[in-house]
This record gives structure tokens, C-alpha cells and sequence, in this order.
């Protein structure tokens, strides 16, 4: 019987020595992204050929994102904040790994005009690795727009920022992206100010500005402009260029004849960088290169420009681009269009709370 005992025991033993092994072996990256931002099959292909489980979330703004980095103990292995002003004030505040460049060779097939601009919110290019980027602008139904104004200016920002435009076309739906670091710094350059301005009398007429547009506003939303544009239950979005262009391509597929475009403004747009980085306590920092370096790859990042229609910063990559992709201008914009592009830099603390009760009271109405 003890025998017996001593038999049945033996192999019990060794499973559960094994299982804390087994555990310690799973190979896991925790990847927090912008919401429709990923071709999933990249995903899949990464742990078909690394063996590595991804573990998936998504956000809707940078202030979600901030927040749970600013925490501490986030638990995630990579993060692709926005270069300014998220990206580099995390990366002040040491909340990023530098990058290891010899776990991620495919980093020197980036655009290296694209990495300079860059470099003014990541200097020397340390902590992020570009993924996607994009401008901000309009998004919006011209049909619908032109029913209720036959003469609205379609190119300017006066569509949205004159309240005598916005009032006209706010029975079919405005929608302001929800985002002080998006919104306020093209508020400035379309009133002819610096975008960088921190001067108390450029923010009071911003503010003076978004106040006077505020009541024609339907609703505040960032993850919720693809959907409302491409349903058409808005006409008008403030919106990153991607989202804008998903919006027209599934309204085109929902065969609904609603039609979306995306302007870029005659006074200008915000271009941005999205980054790849790794946070400083990240769990599973090798996995996390791993997981850059794949996604650099010029068939792999090809693949997420033509799922999600935002460019990309690996000119190797063109080839494999959809031709309707690559060649569409709101995607990737030619010399004319890039020279209405603006960047913007850092703004102190002090500055950046005074914009941030902006945006409050504007969100308020009050």
C-alpha cells in the first residue's frame, strides 16, 4: 500500500514542480495602443514567429494613457504615446526604458528627416521608436454640410471655429475631438499666434474663441469619431487624419450613401508622431523589443498603414502599401499638403495647467 502510495505521490510531485517552470517559461508582451490602431493579423504573425503571447489593450486619449503610467507599476511592456506633449513629458520624467538599438536593428530603416522632427520631443531618438503619424484636421460630409450651406468654406477652420459657419451646419452634427493638447495649440495658429504661445492674453482669446463656437458643439469625442462619421450621425469632426479616412472607407463599404472626407485647412494642421516606448518598470522588456523590431519590419508596418490608413515612418515599407493607400494624398500627403503642416514643442507645467482648466471650462460651457 505505501508502495502504491509512493507511486501515485512520484508523478504528482513532478507536475507540480514542473507547473511553477511551465509558468515562469510563458513569454508574454503587454502592448497598451490607441483604439483602432493595429492589424491584428501583424499580431498573430508576431506570435506565430516569436512564440510570444500579446496581451492587448487599447485607450481613447492621451490623458488615459498618462494618468496610468503616471501611477507607476502600469504593467505593460509598450506604450505609444503622441510626441508632444505626452511623449516627451513622460520621457522627462523618466517614465521610459532607453532603447536597446541592437535588440532593434529594423529602427535604422526609419525616415531620418521624419526622426529629426521627432528628436525635437525625443532628443537623440532614445526612448521611442516611430509607429504611425498623422495630422489633425477636418473630417466631414460634404453633402450633408453643403444641404445646410451651400457656401461653407470646406477648406478653412472657420467651418468649425466661426460661430457664424458653426451654427449653420450644427443640426447635422459637430463633433469637437476631446484633447487640449490637440485642439488648443491649432486654435492658436488660427488665429495667427504661435502654437507654442504660453502668453495669458493668446489663451484668453482661445478660449474666447472655442467659447464662442461651444453651443453649436454636439459632443466631445476622440474614439467615437470614426462611428459617428461613417454612420453620419455627424457632418463635421475635429479629427486625426486616420480616423477620418477609416470613417470614409467604412461609410463606402456600408453602401448607406453617406461620403466622408479628410482637409487638411488652409491655415494649417497639427502633424504628430506616435511612438512606440517602453516603460521604465516594464515586466518584460526583451519581449517588448522584440515586438518593436517585428512591427518595424517594411511588410509588417505596410500592413497596419493599409488597415488603418495612417503613414507610416519606414520608406522601405511603399512597396508594400496598397496602391489605392499609397496613393491617396490624406494618407500620404504630397509637398503642397506638408507645407501646411505645423509641429509643436513643450510648454512649462505652469502653462499646461492653465490650458488644461481651459479645456475644462470649455467642455463646461461655463
Amino acid at each position: 500500500m505505501l508502495r502504491r502510495l509512493a507511486l501515485l505521490a512520484a508523478p504528482l510531485v513532478a507536475l507540480l514542480a514542473l507547473a511553477p517552470a511551465s509558468r515562469a517559461q510563458e513569454r508574454v508582451v503587454n502592448v497598451f495602443n490607441w483604439n483602432d490602431y493595429i492589424d491584428r493579423e501583424v499580431v498573430a504573425r508576431f506570435t506565430a514567429e516569436t512564440g510570444i503571447r500579446v496581451r492587448y489593450d487599447v485607450y481613447d486619449s492621451l490623458e488615459t494613457l498618462e494618468g496610468r503610467l503616471s501611477a507607476g507599476r502600469s504593467g505593460y511592456d509598450i506604450v505609444v504615446p503622441t510626441s508632444e506633449p505626452t511623449f516627451s513629458r513622460l520621457a522627462r520624467a523618466g517614465a521610459f526604458r532607453p532603447l536597446d538599438r541592437g535588440l532593434v536593428p529594423n529602427l535604422a530603416g526609419l525616415d531620418a528627416a521624419l526622426q529629426q522632427q521627432v528628436a525635437n520631443a525625443d532628443p537623440g531618438n532614445r526612448f521611442g521608436a516611430m509607429y504611425l503619424w498623422g495630422s489633425i484636421g477636418l473630417g466631414l460630409n460634404a453633402e450633408r454640410i453643403r444641404a445646410l450651406a451651400p457656401d461653407a468654406p470646406m477648406d478653412s477652420l472657420r467651418l468649425l471655429l466661426d460661430p457664424a459657419q458653426a451654427r449653420r451646419i450644427a443640426r447635422c452634427g459637430i463633433i469637437m475631438m476631446d484633447s487640449a493638447a490637440d485642439v488648443i495649440p491649432t486654435v492658436l495658429r488660427y488665429l495667427g499666434k504661435n502654437p507654442n504661445s504660453t502668453e495669458a492674453a493668446d489663451l484668453r482669446a482661445v478660449e474666447q474663441t472655442l467659447m464662442a463656437v461651444r453651443p453649436h458643439i454636439r459632443t466631445f469625442s476622440t474614439g467615437g469619431t470614426i462611428e459617428a462619421l461613417a454612420t453620419g450621425q455627424a457632418c463635421l469632426a475635429f479629427a486625426y487624419s486616420g480616423d477620418a479616412i477609416q470613417a470614409a472607407a467604412r461609410a463606402e463599404e456600408a453602401g448607406r450613401g453617406v461620403t466622408v472626407q479628410y482637409v487638411v485647412p488652409t491655415e494649417g494642421a497639427q502633424l504628430w508622431f506616435d511612438l512606440m516606448a517602453i516603460p521604465a518598470d516594464a515586466p518584460n522588456p526583451e519581449n517588448a523589443h522584440a515586438f518593436i523590431n517585428f512591427v518595424l519590419q517594411p511588410r509588417e508596418i505596410a500592413a497596419i498603414t493599409n488597415e488603418v490608413n495612417y503613414p507610416n515612418g519606414v520608406p522601405a515599407s511603399r512597396e508594400f502599401v496598397e496602391p489605392a493607400v499609397a496613393a491617396n494624398p490624406a494618407v500620404f500627403p504630397d509637398e503642397t499638403i506638408r507645407s501646411r503642416f505645423f509641429t509643436i514643442g513643450p510648454v512649462p507645467q505652469a502653462a499646461e495647467r492653465a490650458r488644461n482648466r481651459l479645456w475644462a471650462r470649455f467642455k463646461a460651457g461655463r
